[in-house]
């Protein structure tokens, strides 16, 4: 029997889910497809549904329906009901459709496990948008206790607070003049991303030891990450943590924790350049 996988969003030509779990699929000879799936709010039901009638065995989820997709689960469990925020979708035995959350564990496995002295450590999040309450989970989790939000429109900011009290906001028109103050900054917008507007300012005042995180992979180097890999600090795309989401993802469809090693590591590159 073939398996049915897929990811749903909008827009959603860029992913590199269907290459990564194609790969595992054939590496582990399983039986299976893994389709993109560019969806409306109208259809996620219909989709869930599918998953619930047995079409999909599973399905990631990205923007923009990483919160709005829990209103047509069954329920979300671990990371997903700390975050309210779900990019993996799974059946289980009963036929009850579970929302779970692999982001957390993806940016925790790919750099903050790295981190030392983390208690001591200022954390600022750019981007208060779909990923950005795993990415809060995820430094909260290692150890990182003064972790700062700032977004274009606050009003998102505000929603995050509510959910993670301890949070601080900066406003977005203190961005530039503050950024000298994080020892760790992580991009969770759309900023730079391919054929897209990129920081209309640049990182000149940050610290010499920062650590800058883009969470985007496709490019692999944004300018703002060019500009800071020239300048020396200590900066990382958002491939590891795409590939690590990705294995958990793998592991709760199909209980095999596939391997991460250099032909997939090439392969994915070779679609990024």
């Amino acid at each position: 029997m073939k398996f049915s996988f897929g990811i749903i969003g909008s827009p959603i030509k860029h992913s590199l889910s269907p290459t990564l779990h194609k790969y595992w699929f054939k590496k582990y000879d399983i039986d299976a497809d893994y389709s993109i799936i560019e969806a409306t709010d109208k259809e996620l039901p219909v989709i869930t549904k599918k998953i619930k009638d047995g079409i999909y065995k599973g399905i990631n989820v990205t923007l923009p329906f990483k919160q709005k997709i829990i209103n047509h689960l069954d329920k979300i469990v671990n990371d997903a009901e700390l975050t309210g925020s779900v990019n993996t979708v799974l059946i289980d035995n009963e036929q009850t459709v579970i929302g779970e959350n692999t982001d957390v564990f993806g940016l925790q496995a790919a750099y903050l496990k790295e981190i030392d002295n983390s208690q001591n450590k200022k954390a600022l999040i750019i981007g208060a948008g779909g990923v950005s309450p795993s990415i809060i989970l995820s430094i909260q989790k290692s150890g990182i206790r003064n972790i700062s939000v700032t977004n274009r429109t606050n009003e998102k900011c505000i929603f995050l607070k509510k959910k993670f009290n301890f949070l601080n906001i900066l406003p977005w028109e203190k961005l530039e003049s503050e950024i000298k103050n994080f020892d760790i900054i992580i991009n969770a917008t759309s900023l730079g991303l391919k054929n897209g507007e990129d920081f209309n300012f640049n990182f000149l005042n940050t610290k010499n030891e920062v650590i800058y995180i883009d969470t985007i992979y496709n490019p692999l180097e944004t300018k703002t990450f060019k500009y800071l890999k020239k300048e020396g600090k200590k900066v990382f795309n958002g491939l590891d943590m795409f590939i690590y989401q990705g294995q958990k993802s793998f592991y709760l469809w199909n209980k095999i924790n596939p391997e991460i090693d250099d032909g997939l590591i090439e392969l994915l590159n070779s679609k990024l350049k």
